[in-house]
Parts: structure tokens; C-alpha cells; sequence
């Protein structure tokens, strides 16, 4: 069966929502990470200073609290995005991300207020956490209910290529604030300025077909049959349901990155700081390397779901992370410069299990009054309970193992996520409504 050519070239509007919410992704990602990579200067402002473990547990519940409320953040932006609309939670969460660069950068440190400047930045975090997650489901549900494939895979991975292009911006001003002595608190008065703009820029947005068509259709039945159509609320289709096994599999694959994050940038990090005794600076330099390295790669990607099925990206990546790790222990026993632990980082970030480029694909097999709730409360639940895990964990599975207890929390990860690929690729098969690279026409 030939597929439609429908989706084979974009309409003027579609090119402007992608443009707009590509810049909108790129500013909130700046706000967020911004924090994220200047923790190693900003944990010692605003926390106490104390013995190595226990500050090891401290920079832990620094970076979790930015996650472990996310659960919550979706109820709320899940019930939003399917009652009221997409763009609706795209432009609180910005509002919410300015608001807080605003606060972190007027906020006093320890040293002045004590214990209440940790509860203070904390909060913030809470709420950047909480934003930047309605934000970037919000991003790849619009442009997955706006276009169509093969460029609809295209477009949501340029959406997350933007997100790294937002983690390559912060560590880009986090490298000059560190570098040449300026105060900090610039950094975050920039980046007020930054979530403002993309706030502004997005009022241009219109909401998405899937989700006003669904609700036009479900009102013009209702009208056909003589109904009321205020009953639209008990109609079949908002009432139907999610399927368990296929959100649980969306939950093992949405696993997969926190892991490769949290070993890119937190666990090799910390063997910068203890083994070579790396500065906050020159850890920051460091990473910026690793992300531009990780953009480039979001780049590829998007490029390759042109011609390559996404989920047989998913596939191969998964493979090659898997077996690298079996060995990354003994490499990691073995480094003898800085230079190894970058070529580990960049081999983890670029193989690491995500949903990308297969994000379409997955969500559609969600009901549409349903999918923001569904895809944002597993996005959210699965980021926090693996930071916890994996930032906690690893502290205590490092002491008893050294490098091979990274194992205990990468093998099952990756077992499930490929688990999720496959339950996705029969679920994919049973339907014929997605275009296959493989059956382009000439």
C-alpha cells in the first residue's frame, strides 16, 4: 500500500509553528539548564557547606527536586492541555520559567539568610522542573497534531535539538560568568529576559487540529443525532480509554534518557572534580564540548527519520548503548586523562535510550483528549523516579562496586526500554496510517 504524500511538504503556518516553538523550546531549556550546569558554583552559594558524601547527597536532592514534583505539574498541565488546549499550558509554563529566573536572581545566599536560602532555590528549581515539563510535551504534541509524516519525525527531534542548542547556550554564559569573575546573578537576569521573548513569541500560535477537529466532530455527531451538545463530555471518544500495557511501555522508554544524562553530566562530572581536580570552570568548559556533540547528534537524527524508520533508530541505538555500558565499567577503571572521560560522555549522550526521533509514533497511539495527560504524567513520573534512583543510587551501588554498580541501574533500564520499543513497533505494525521511509514514493 503506497503511503500518502500528504505529509511531503509543510504549509506556510506549519513552517511558522515549528520556527516559534523551536525558539520557544531553545529559551526554556536556557532557563532550565542554565541552573543544571552552574550547580557546581551555585550548590556551595546557597547550601551548607559540608563532609564530601554528605555534599555528594546534597548536589543529589539539588538536582532531584527539580524533578521529583513533575507527577504533580502534569495532573495540572495534563487536565489543562486536553480540556482547554495545547497552547494554553505552553504560555503558563513560561510565565512560570520567568518568574523564577527572576527570583533565583535576586534570591540572598546561605551565607546571608541561611537554611532558607536552600528551601527558597529549591522551590524555584520545583517550579522550573515543573515548567519545563509541560513545556517540551506541550512543543512535540503541537507539532505532532500539526504535521504529518515523514517530516512530522523531523520536526520533533529539530524540537529537541533546540532544547540541546538551549543547554549549549547556558553553558556558553555559565563559562563566561565563571570565567572572568562576573556575578552570577547576570546570567539569570538574562535569562528573565530570554522567557520573556519566547512568551512574547508565542502568542502567535494557534491551537491544534487534532485537538479542535476531535472536538468539532464529536459536537457536529451529537448535533446529527438530535443530542445536546453540551453532552459532549460522556461522548465515547473523550471517555476513551488508555491503554495500561501501552503507557507502561511509554514509561520504560521515557527511563532511558535520565539515565544517560545523569551518567553524562553528573557522574562523570563528579570523576572530573575528584580525579583531576577540575574547576567549576573548567568542568563547564568541559561539558560545553559534550553538548554541542549531543546537538550535533539531535541534528543527524533528524535528518536520518527521513529516510530511516524511527523506531529502527530506537532499535540500533539501544544496542549499541547496552554493550558499551557492559564495558564502560572497566573503561571508567582504566582512565588515565580528562580526555578519556570525554570520549565516555560523548559515547553515552549520543547512544543513550530516548524516545527520539519516535516520539509521533508513540504518541499517536494515545487518545487525543487523553495524550497530554498520558505522555506528560510518564514523562514526568519516569524523570523523577529515575533521577532519584540513579543520583541516589549510584552513590551507594559506586561505594559497594566502584564503576560496575552503574550496571545494577543500566541493565534493567535499557532491558524495559527496549521492551517499550517492541511493544510500539507491533502496535505500529497492526496499523497502516504512518508513513515508512522504507515505502516513499519515487
Amino acid at each position: 500500500m503506497a503511503p500518502s504524500t500528504e505529509g511531503i511538504s509543510l504549509k506556510k503556518n506549519q513552517k511558522e509553528a515549528i520556527g516559534l516553538l523551536s525558539i520557544g523550546t531553545f529559551l526554556e531549556y536556557f532557563d532550565l539548564m542554565l541552573y543544571i550546569h552552574m550547580a557546581v558554583l551555585l550548590n556551595e552559594l546557597f547550601f551548607p557547606k559540608t563532609a564530601p558524601h554528605t555534599a555528594s547527597l546534597l548536589t543529589a536532592f539539588a538536582f532531584c527536586s527539580t524533578f521529583v514534583f513533575r507527577p504533580f505539574g502534569a495532573f495540572i498541565f495534563g487536565w489543562i492541555g486536553d480540556n482547554i488546549g495545547r497552547k494554553a499550558t505552553i504560555s503558563i509554563t513560561t510565565f512560570l520559567m520567568a518568574a523564577c529566573c527572576l527570583m533565583i536572581s535576586i534570591l540572598p545566599t546561605y551565607a546571608e539568610i541561611g537554611i532558607t536560602a536552600s528551601v527558597l532555590i529549591t522551590i524555584c528549581r520545583i517550579v522550573q522542573g515543573i515548567s519545563s515539563m509541560g513545556e517540551i510535551i506541550g512543543a512535540e504534541l503541537y507539532v505532532t497534531e500539526t504535521t504529518k509524516p515523514p517530516f512530522q519525525y523531523t520536526a520533533v527531534t529539530l524540537i529537541a535539538a533546540f532544547a540541546n542548542l538551549g543547554t549549549i547556550f547556558a553553558l556558553l554564559v555559565a563559562s563566561f560568568i565563571t570565567s572572568f569573575g562576573i556575578n552570577w546573578r547576570y546570567a539569570f537576569g538574562f535569562g528573565l529576559v530570554i522567557a520573556i521573548v519566547g512568551g512574547v513569541a508565542r502568542t502567535r500560535l494557534r491551537e491544534t487540529p487534532d485537538f479542535v477537529d476531535a472536538k468539532r466532530r464529536i459536537k457536529n455527531k451529537i448535533k446529527e443525532f438530535g443530542g445536546d451538545p453540551k453532552s459532549i463530555d460522556s461522548s465515547p471518544i473523550i471517555q476513551e480509554k488508555i491503554n495500561k500495557k501501552t503507557t507502561l511501555c511509554l514509561f520504560f522508554m521515557d527511563c532511558g534518557w535520565p539515565v544517560a544524562f545523569y551518567l553524562t553530566y553528573f557522574y562523570c562530572t563528579d570523576i572530573l572534580r575528584n580525579s583531576f581536580h577540575y574547576t567549576a570552570a573548567e568542568v563547564i568548559q568541559h561539558n560545553l564540548i559534550v553538548a554541542i556533540v549531543n546537538f550535533s547528534e539531535r541534528l543527524l537524527l533528524s535528518y536520518l527519520t527521513y529516510r530511516i524508520y524511527p523506531l529502527t533508530i530506537l532499535k540500533f541505538k539501544c544496542l549499541i548503548f547496552t554493550s558499551f555500558m557492559l564495558i564502560a565499567p572497566y573503561l571508567l577503571n582504566n582512565i588515565q586523562s580528562s580526555y578519556d572521560v570525554l570520549l565516555i560522555q560523548i559515547f553515552i549522550i549520543t547512544f543513550g535510550c530516548t524516545t527520539l526521533p519516535a516520539v509521533p509514533i508513540i504518541y499517536k497511539h494515545l487518545p487525543v483528549f487523553k495524550r497530554f495527560t498520558c505522555a506528560s504524567f510518564t514523562y514526568a513520573f519516569s524523570s523523577a523516579a529515575i533521577y532519584i534512583l540513579t543520583s541516589l543510587g549510584l552513590i551507594y551501588c559506586t561505594s559497594l562496586l566502584g564503576h560496575y554498580g552503574i550496571l545494577l541501574i543500566v541493565i534493567p533500564i535499557t532491558a524495559a526500554f527496549m521492551f517499550g520499543v517492541l511493544h510500539f513497533s507491533y502496535l505500529d505494525k497492526t496499523k497502516s496510517a504512518y508513513y515508512h521511509p522504507s515505502a516513499s514514493p519515487a
